[in-house]
């Protein structure tokens, strides 16, 4: 048996990588042998994990948590695991789904079943992240139904801002000068603006 190696992955910097820790550490996995980033894994450019990819050898034993450390899509981790397995010739062991385990049935049947289980698992990991999407949506879309303000809140318009902004569109006024008058970067100037000719359309 080769050098035992364990991968976690966090998709942003706010998340906790507690749990894949400990399952890793509980299986007996070096502590120098874990790698583990701390990013988006949307596009795979993952240092620590390639890292780790480039030390593995054949024979080498990889643990994960679960079948989604691998990528964010179906073909992502269908294309690491042909990678790890038959590039590489490392066997992984899915802590989660211990059917994932390619130290057991290395004959064709064995490689077989595993490759189905793997493919099945992956079209659901990724089925469920997008239902998950769906579901932030629908809830925020429910939310700002309901009148719920998204972002951080915006700062009071000054006093002049309607005069301003309608001398503005009578071109009285350049979209500059009017912004300066506000005391506004131009941006939000012309965002605001945007906004309460947007209020002033639903009203009539």
């Amino acid at each position: 048996m080769g050098t035992m190696y364990g991968y976690a992955r966090v998709s942003t910097r706010e998340q906790k990588e507690d749990r894949q820790m400990l399952a890793l550490t509980g299986q007996q996995v070096p502590r120098k042998n874990i790698y583990m980033d701390k990013q988006s894994g949307k596009d795979f450019e993952r240092p620590m994990y390639k890292r780790m990819l480039k030390r593995m050898k054949e024979d080498d034993l990889l643990y994960i948590k679960s079948i989604d450390r691998l990528g964010r899509n179906y073909e992502e981790i269908l294309e690491q695991w042909r990678v790890l397995t038959r590039e590489k010739k490392v066997d992984i062991v899915v802590l989660d789904m211990p059917l994932l385990d390619t130290r057991r049935g290395k004959d064709l049947m064995g490689t077989f079943l595993s490759d189905i289980v793997l493919q099945v698992l992956s079209f659901v990991a990724e089925n469920e992240r997008k239902n998950i999407r769906q579901r932030q949506q629908e809830g925020i879309e429910a939310a700002r139904l309901r009148g719920v303000q998204f972002g951080r809140p915006q700062k009071p318009l000054p006093d002049n801002f309607v005069k301003i902004c309608g001398m503005w569109l009578s071109g009285e006024l350049s979209q500059r000068q009017a912004a300066k008058l506000c005391k506004m970067p131009l941006s939000s100037f012309n965002r605001r603006c945007q906004e309460l000719i947007s209020q002033e359309q639903e009203l009539r």
